[in-house]
């Protein structure tokens, strides 16, 4: 069934509310014969009226929910499509009137919205898991209530529900570590949400254009220093520091056709090599930098940082 018409209950909550109020409350008689008319012949008129005569009620039952920091307009709209699932089921023979029966489907609604809402982690897997999570709070308020004090321990809360300490600990762990998405709303009249608010770590636009010019001028250095070198040393450098998958020292020598240890002793004088064409390079970077300007000396392991 898919009544047209209905109010959304999104925007602005205060003029749903008022909205709503428009539609007329039904008598048992008049809720009986809009009931047998769309059941026996699919009157969706009908329908329509028995839903929104009903919409203060949902309402009602979403403002009990309002505790678990979900948007009242989010659990006002499960709880009408709950309605309206209520209302094709809806037997008036049985002699009861339809938000009696209803009620069921409202909060059923209602209650799955605020699982899928609360953790990635699915809450909830048992009939028993699932009341746990909906009692617990308001359990909570009626001992603070009754005994005034403000953390109620957890083995007067576990005889109440009829359950194991254990089980309450391990639900209120799982309530705890709530999910929530940035993308949420911070309210029910605002535009905003709390990744508004989350403080930007990213390094701004003149960061990242002098880190790009720095990294182009290393580069440039680093190929400048390895033309420097003869071919057989630029080899070595290339194999055995600049590659994904180094050469062995054993296949360096093969390659060449002397031994292992020879291969170990042109690659140190590569390095060192390499190591002098590149002392320029840090001198070079630190005489740009604010520290250069005010006279400090560069770091120590400056002129090493590349080997």
């Amino acid at each position: 069934m898919k009544p047209t018409n209905l109010p959304p209950a999104t925007g602005s909550l205060a003029m749903y509310l008022s909205e709503i109020r428009h539609y007329p409350l039904l008598t048992k008689e008049e809720e009986q014969k809009l009931a047998r008319c769309f059941r026996e012949k699919g009157d969706t008129r009908a329908a329509h009226a028995l839903v929104t005569s009903n919409l203060r009620f949902v309402v009602k039952v979403a403002y009990e929910y309002r505790s678990y920091g979900l948007r009242m307009a989010d659990l006002i709209q499960e709880g009408n499509i709950g309605l309206m699932k209520g209302v094709q089921k809806f037997n008036p023979d049985k002699g009861i009137r339809l938000i009696s029966y209803a009620v069921w489907w409202i909060r059923a609604y209602i209650q799955n919205h605020i699982l899928r809402s609360w953790s990635l982690v699915k809450l909830g897997t048992t009939q028993a898991q699932r009341k746990l999570f909906f009692s617990l709070a308001r359990t909570k308020r009626e001992i603070e209530r009754m005994s005034g004090e403000e953390a109620p321990d957890v083995r007067q809360i576990a005889k109440r529900l009829r359950v194991r300490p254990t089980e309450v600990q391990e639900m209120e762990r799982r309530i705890d570590g709530r999910d929530l998405s940035l993308d949420s709303p911070m309210g029910d009249e605002t535009g905003s949400s709390h990744v508004d608010f989350v403080p930007a770590t990213a390094p701004g636009q003149e960061e990242e254009f002098a880190a790009r010019q720095e990294d182009a001028l290393i580069r440039t250095r680093v190929q400048q220093a390895l033309e420097g070198l003869d071919p057989r040393e630029r080899f070595i450098i290339e194999k055995r520091l600049l590659s994904d998958k180094p050469m062995t020292l054993r296949q360096l020598g093969q390659h060449f056709g002397f031994s292992r240890e020879r291969a170990r002793q042109l690659e140190i004088r590569a390095k060192e090599r390499l190591k002098a064409s590149l002392a320029g390079l840090a001198q070079g970077l630190w005489n740009d930098t604010p520290e250069a300007r005010e006279g400090e000396p560069p770091p120590l392991e400056a002129e090493g940082a590349w080997m």
